[in-house]
């Protein structure tokens, strides 16, 4: 019986996942396998982690592919070995984040768990799985072609800081074996180059497919300007500012319609960054969204808790791509700054198989996913967008020719709630509210935004609604590529004129961080006389972690802002973090004896004087010039308790110390093939 038992649960597996064992490929009855992908991440069959849709897309053309999730990599080596050679090559990815994002926290502690990794036990991946099962699968088979992919490789394509490291690395090819190297949304890539060896062609040949790297000789670099040359490895170790004037140029082509060729000599070896792709037409993301997922972690897990799972199984996913341009966040580093919306079509086959499933009880906790409402935005003229080098189409302002209509937008919200299945349907990923509240002057479009936040507020909040001002400094808000806090002063108004409207008692959880470049202690000072003026006791804290690929990292280790190469303060040493950290945690009894030391040492009792009434500190008129417009926000936002954080120690996190994390950029859900997710915080759901 048991027997019987378990053919049938074996032939359940082989109908609807992708391989695992050698055993399950017998049920299949395979005399061969194309490609086996090696991940960091255990293998969860859903379209936001991208071993499953890289896999599921080659089956679509016709490949037989295997996973090996999360090998083990220190004892004999049998999980690389179980499942022998294949026919085409070999794939690996770190998983859905950078793997030292993934171990270390801020601090440079290790973390203690894997949101990733069944029950979220930790020291199940090395670190820099992308070089690590590289090595180990040459070894094994050096004549098998080695793809890596995934967010490591994508953030670490070329000379890079590595803030664990505490130095300049080179491209993560240098380090790995690999044969070739895929950046940004991998499906197109990763057939080009299935299709092109199964068609006979040595992986040596392969030289010139969009979005992927190679090394060559130095000797192939080009002279005639056709290409972008970048400082060499060396020459920005020994000077900075070249490394910084290197980033400007990475950012810059990452972000182009129509990028070039990116060249970096590293010692004797060349490495080779072709261009991107163009977006994903509708078709072309609807074609990656549509493929036969599960939706569920393989049974081999036997129902144990895949932390990251949890946060996103009844969540849909509606584009990719971020135009904000975050100076600290690598989304578009790796999707790219272009919106590649799926169709409503596609959006709702996903929510059906969601209200389908057999423990959804009415409430899909993610409608939209990273940068929620950018769905269906684009430029007017998308010939101006071709040409458009702008690293960020909100900063310094919104560019005229972004349609920044929501209509399309709020139509998916309104077929979705109209489904009997569906109770709520939350917004769980963050909005940009600059972009919601952006009047373009066309009182049509401008009407309809306005419903937009009415109705975000109104139907599509669990309780608690998250945003990012990110800091109350305009200096600093300028560096991240942020709008000023005067527009989160506006919105905070919205949001408790409508809670008070609607009888509603929910809550508005601003996102703050520390140290960022440019954020100075009296900044952090700044920061926390006027949240408390707001009424808010911070729970969404967090240091600033210098990861691979972004203005703010690279602004950090040189010390000169990529753009402009005028230098910029980062507090780097711990006592310059833990001083600006300390002022999120104001209200913390131990923390004011060393607060009140560090306002006198500033010469702000004006501060000290807000944080503390009561600190005997004579008032004086600051020196700081005050924002416009806000005076009558401020008097009034110490009597309002709606829509504020809760005042309880317990409700206070420190963001730093778990990687689940849906914002950052670095991670978030739903990030396609080789991305990173990151689930968004279990909601409260609504009685």
């Amino acid at each position: 019986m048991k027997q019987r038992h378990d053919n049938e649960r074996d032939h359940r597996i082989n109908k609807q996942w992708l391989p695992t064992t050698k055993k399950e490929i017998d049920h299949l009855g395979w005399d061969h396998i194309d490609v086996i992908i090696f991940s960091g991440d255990a293998y969860i069959d859903h379209p936001s982690m991208g071993a499953a849709v890289i896999g599921r897309m080659l089956e679509a053309h016709g490949y037989n592919v295997a996973i090996v999730p999360q090998p083990n990599w220190r004892d004999d080596l049998r999980d690389f070995k179980k499942l022998g050679r294949p026919r085409l090559f070999f794939g690996v990815s770190a998983g859905a984040m950078d793997s030292m994002v993934n171990h270390y926290t801020a601090n440079r502690r290790r973390r203690s768990d894997d949101a990733y990794t069944p029950d979220g036990r930790a020291g199940q991946r090395p670190d820099c799985p992308t070089v690590v099962y590289s090595e180990i699968l040459k070894r094994l088979w050096p004549d098998v072609p080695v793809v890596a992919g995934g967010i490591e490789a994508s953030l670490r394509r070329l000379a890079h800081y590595d803030y664990w490291k505490d130095r300049l690395v080179p491209s993560i090819l240098m380090e790995s074996p690999a044969d070739i190297m895929v950046y940004g949304m991998g499906e197109k890539p990763m057939l080009q180059i299935a299709d092109a060896l199964n068609d006979g062609m040595p992986i040596e040949a392969l030289l010139d497919i969009p979005q992927t790297m190679v090394r060559r000789p130095l000797d192939e670099i080009p002279t005639d300007g056709s290409d972008v040359v970048l400082h060499s490895f060396e020459e920005c170790l020994r000077d900075k500012k070249k490394q910084a004037e290197n980033f400007r140029n990475i950012e810059i082509e990452s972000n182009l319609w129509h990028g070039h060729t990116l060249w970096q000599a590293t010692g004797n070896v060349a490495i080779k960054v072709n261009r991107t792709n163009p977006p994903m037409t509708t078709e072309e993301i609807d074609a990656t969204f549509d493929l036969p997922y599960t939706r569920l972690p393989h049974p081999r897990y036997n129902g144990k808790r895949i932390p990251a799972y949890e946060m996103i199984r009844h969540s849909v996913n509606m584009h990719r791509g971020c135009f904000g341009g975050c100076a600290f966040c690598t989304i578009s580093a790796h999707q790219g700054k272009f919106i590649a919306s799926r169709s409503k079509e596609s959006i709702m086959r996903e929510v059906k198989q969601v209200v389908a499933m057999d423990d959804f009880k009415g409430y899909i906790s993610d409608l939209g996913g990273p940068s929620a409402n950018m769905y269906g935005m684009h430029g007017k003229d998308l010939e101006r967008c071709q040409r458009c080098a702008r690293p960020s189409c909100l900063h310094p302002k919104p560019c005229s020719n972004l349609n920044t209509d929501h209509s399309a937008l709020l139509d998916i919200y309104h077929t979705v709630d109209a489904m009997p299945e569906v109770k709520k349907s939350f917004i769980g990923s963050g909005v940009r509210y600059d972009l919601s509240m952006h009047k373009t002057g066309d009182e049509k479009v401008d009407k309809v935004n306005r419903q937009y936040n009415e109705e975000l507020i109104r139907f599509h909040v669990s309780g608690r609604l998250k945003v990012a001002p990110e800091n109350t400094s305009d200096k600093v808000l300028n560096l991240m590529r942020k709008p000023s806090f005067d527009l989160f002063y506006q919105f905070k108004a919205i949001f408790d004129r409508l809670n008070e409207k609607y009888g509603l008692k929910q809550q508005i959880i601003p996102y703050f961080i520390s140290s960022h470049p440019g954020c100075t202690e009296e900044d952090m000072a700044e920061l926390a006389a006027i949240t408390k003026e707001l009424d808010f006791h911070l729970e969404q804290v967090q240091d600033f972690t210098p990861t691979p690929m972004t203005v703010s990292t690279e602004t950090f280790y040189t010390g000169f802002h990529p753009y402009t190469l005028q230098p910029v303060y980062s507090a780097k040493a711990k006592e310059e973090k833990l001083a600006q950290r300390k002022y999120f945690f104001w209200y913390e009894k131990a923390n004011k004896p060393d607060i009140v030391a560090s306002l006198r040492r500033l010469h702000r009792p004006d501060l000290l004087t807000r944080l503390y009434p009561n600190s005997g500190t004579t008032t004086y008129r600051s020196t700081t010039p005050q924002r416009q417009g806000t005076n009558t926000q401020r008097q009034s936002a110490t009597t309002q308790r709606q829509g504020t954080a809760p005042k309880s120690k317990g409700a206070t996190t420190h963001r730093e110390e778990a990687p689940s994390r849906n914002r950052r950029g670095n991670y978030h859900p739903h990030q396609g093939p080789t991305g990173s997710f990151v689930p968004a915080r279990p909601h409260k759901k609504h009685k």
